[in-house]
């Protein structure tokens, strides 16, 4: 009787390892599976949040509802890679970063990282390396350097939550800082006389400048502030699509193809080579 109990509780336990064992190989397909690169692989699609007014990074044919811009010329590169397509995820800068920590999309173009996004999403290498600018009210002087401007006589409008207000705060300490929900309402604030200055990268404010002269003068005061803008990915233990990505930026970015694409959806606005500031690096 012994005997036989025991040999009952061996093939039990036997059949309990059999059962786990069986169940390994199917948990680690699904950690693959789950993984952003290997789900791009399988899908064949490459979904990618696309921001509205966001030029010369995005754009959106407001007939056809077709997107264009650098960072669409960008996501098809990538998806080429995988025989994929793109698929256009609208959304904002603040809501991309949601975007890709609930999985709704797999990259998110210009971000500038920063320490409390990187506790939220991961990082590529740059794609690009652009300026902070001011744009100065029509009639005003250039502002050779921040402390020009930094006096409670200055009037200096900045989007909220962004780098721009981060960079006034840091170098314009004692100008009259006000903040506006999004980047169009600063840009108007110099229009209707509520500020002096907007404080604003390069790329998006010679941009701003092409579709309405009017806005005031472009100057890049010292010292001379530089960000760079990454692709944000999802924060996983498979690090292979964000350094898949990576090596893909560096690829580009030293065969000039970076700034090609940022030429091209440049040109699209009308902005020619010799109207970017020499400091601009793509």
């Amino acid at each position: 009787m012994k005997r036989r109990e025991a040999l009952q509780r061996s093939l039990v336990a036997s059949a309990g390892l059999a059962a786990v064992a069986a169940t390994m190989p199917s948990a680690r397909a699904q950690g693959n599976a789950a993984s952003t690169l290997d789900r791009i692989k399988q899908t064949k699609e490459l979904r990618v949040a696309a921001l509205t007014g966001e030029e010369p990074y995005f754009h959106k044919d407001i007939v056809s509802n077709a997107w264009s811009g650098a960072c669409i010329a960008m996501s098809n590169d990538i998806a080429s890679n995988f025989g994929a397509k793109v698929v256009e995820v609208e959304s904002t800068y603040a809501n991309s970063v949601l975007d890709l920590q609930s999985g709704k999309v797999d990259i998110a173009f210009a971000l500038n990282p920063t320490p409390a996004r990187a506790l939220a999403i991961d990082f590529t290498t740059p794609i690009l390396v652009h300026s902070f600018t001011v744009i100065g009210r029509k009639g005003l002087p250039p502002v050779n350097s921040w402390e020009d401007i930094n006096k409670p006589s200055a009037r200096v409008a900045v989007d909220l939550g962004t780098s721009h207000e981060i960079i006034a705060r840091r170098y314009l300490p004692k100008a009259t800082i006000t903040g506006f929900k999004v980047r169009d309402q600063a840009l108007l604030a110099i229009m209707s006389g509520r500020a002096d200055y907007v404080v604003v990268l390069t790329v998006l404010a010679i941009n701003a400048l092409k579709k309405n002269p009017e806005l005031g003068s472009l100057s890049i005061p010292k010292p001379e502030l530089t960000m760079p803008a990454n692709m944000g990915v999802r924060i996983e233990a498979d690090g292979r699509w964000r350094d898949f990505l990576s090596v893909w930026a560096d690829y580009n970015r030293s065969l000039g193809t970076m700034r090609q694409w940022m030429l091209d959806a440049l040109a699209q606005a009308g902005i020619k080579p010799g109207d970017i500031p020499p400091q601009v690096h793509f």
